[in-house]
């Protein structure tokens, strides 16, 4: 047996609309009932699969697309898993599909150019430079990464180099150690390895330009308009009609909690928890999760975060049962806010 709850929002009727939301920061974890209720929304589910216990002092960080207003505060994995919901918060329409990324930095007056890797995820030392003090003597190519104030309190601690920048894109700062408290309308660059020395070289007491470009699979760029979110499922389930959910084994092809995000032919958006890992609701394989998705009338659906993160809150109550012993915190949400869109 399966237990299944069912959130649908018709744009045609609806005055309200849907968002993707993080809390306070994206480094910490809220359950989803608390980021329904601290957006001042009607009901969500629970959104992205994000870091959790792979990290410690990060744990909300999503593994994936988060766009937030129009601002993208982590980038698109490589991974071919990934499947991304994004949504047109004024217009409450939706874009499912795979979302690719590329990002760098180019220095205004001398045109010196440095890509990155990645969007408010901590870059990683190179193991053959983990001892060096000074990470500009490191030969080895390390990672190059950009931070928002959004992210946490403070940046990622460690070896390497930051660059702090104003709102104009000019360095107020260089740091020979990384990590530091970013002022509301501050971020920062940092750089591990031999992109250190790189970083040092291209912002050379100048005025960075940064440029983030989201492209969807046919190649067309997607617009960073304001009222856009995205969140970061694994694997589509339903792609114009038609179930694609792929072969596969071990435990996330098993029988699990699901989280369900999709739209109907005619735009109508669905949002959907099933139970799991109890005699009442054993929880779905994802070719069982893709069937759920088609029986629900679903024309295009992801598989968003399941397990023990599968939630639904409606007017500020817990509507699914949780597989573990209490709700799980979370990365992000999607929420339905019944008033119109105001950036």
């Amino acid at each position: 047996p399966w237990v299944v709850n069912v959130l649908t929002i018709d744009p045609r009727k609806t005055r309200g609309h849907l968002e993707a939301t993080y809390g306070p920061d994206l480094a910490r974890t809220e359950k989803t009932t608390d980021l329904v209720r601290l957006s001042g929304a009607l009901a969500g589910v629970n959104a992205s699969f994000f870091t959790f216990t792979a990290s410690q002092q990060y744990p909300g960080e999503q593994v994936g697309l988060g766009l937030f207003g129009g601002k993208l505060l982590s980038e698109p994995i490589a991974d071919p898993a990934e499947a991304n919901f994004v949504v047109d918060a004024r217009s409450n329409r939706v874009i499912m599909g795979k979302l690719s990324w590329s990002g760098s930095v180019r220095n205004k007056q001398t045109d010196a150019t440095l890509p990155l890797e990645f969007v408010n995820h901590p870059p990683v030392v190179p193991a053959e430079c983990a001892a060096l003090a000074d990470q500009t003597q490191c030969t080895v190519p390390g990672d190059v990464a950009t931070f928002t104030p959004e992210f946490a309190a403070a940046t990622p601690s460690g070896p390497g180099v930051e660059v702090v920048l104003d709102s104009r894109g000019c360095v107020v700062d260089t740091l020979t150690t990384r990590g530091t408290t970013l002022a509301p309308d501050q971020t920062s660059l940092q750089a591990t390895g031999q992109d250190a020395a790189s970083l040092l070289q291209v912002a050379a007491d100048g005025c960075l330009k940064e440029t983030s470009t989201l492209v969807d699979e046919q190649g067309d760029k997607l617009p960073l308009r304001k009222a856009l979110y995205g969140v970061t499922g694994r694997y589509r389930l339903i792609a114009d009609g038609q179930v694609v959910v792929p072969p596969g084994s071990g435990s996330f092809f098993d029988r699990n909690p699901r989280t369900i995000a999709g739209t109907t032919e005619d735009k109508k958006i669905v949002l959907a928890t099933i139970d799991g890992r109890m005699t009442s609701s054993v929880g779905t394989t994802m070719d069982e999760t893709a069937a759920v998705a088609d029986a629900l009338g679903l024309h295009d659906a992801i598989n968003l975060d399941g397990g023990g993160s599968t939630a639904m809150s409606v007017r500020g109550a817990l509507v699914n049962k949780p597989s573990g012993s209490a709700e799980r915190a979370v990365g992000d949400a999607l929420v339905f806010i019944d008033s119109p869109y105001r950036p």
